[in-house]
């Protein structure tokens, strides 16, 4: 038997759509930044270097009440994804964000989806 092939019930959103479509591997991407904010420590840390723009380790624990070891990991993770960098001076290491993270990464996914999600944004719509 030869497969069926599915019509569209609006072959003009479709086409649209598929226009528009994240590729295999920009979704691969993506999927990798957001596992990445999936984790709220790694999320509070990123947020902190975004509010304070340079941080040491003890420093971050500090602000944010975790321990130094949560907050290396973190950081290790971070780095290593290219999210963060660190400077050395004399033995104090110090944490910012990348000069290539994304704004609107900053600006959307990290102040705006808070804003939503404690439910001070209104519904858009009632369905």
């Amino acid at each position: 038997m030869g497969q069926v092939v599915a019509q569209p019930v609006d072959p003009e959103r479709v086409a649209h759509a598929r226009e528009r479509l994240l590729s295999r591997d920009d979704a691969a991407r993506l999927s990798s930044i957001l596992s990445l904010l999936a984790d709220p420590t790694r999320t509070r840390v990123i947020y902190a270097l975004d509010l304070a723009e340079e941080l040491c380790v003890g420093d971050i624990a500090l602000t944010l009440d975790l321990g130094e070891d949560a907050v290396g990991y973190a950081l290790r993770i971070l780095r290593t994804a290219g999210m963060v960098t660190r400077r050395k001076e004399g033995r104090t290491v110090y944490y910012r964000l990348a000069d290539g993270f994304p704004e609107p990464l900053r600006a959307h996914c990290l102040r705006r989806l808070i804003e939503i999600s404690d439910g001070s944004d209104a519904a858009d719509d009632d369905d």
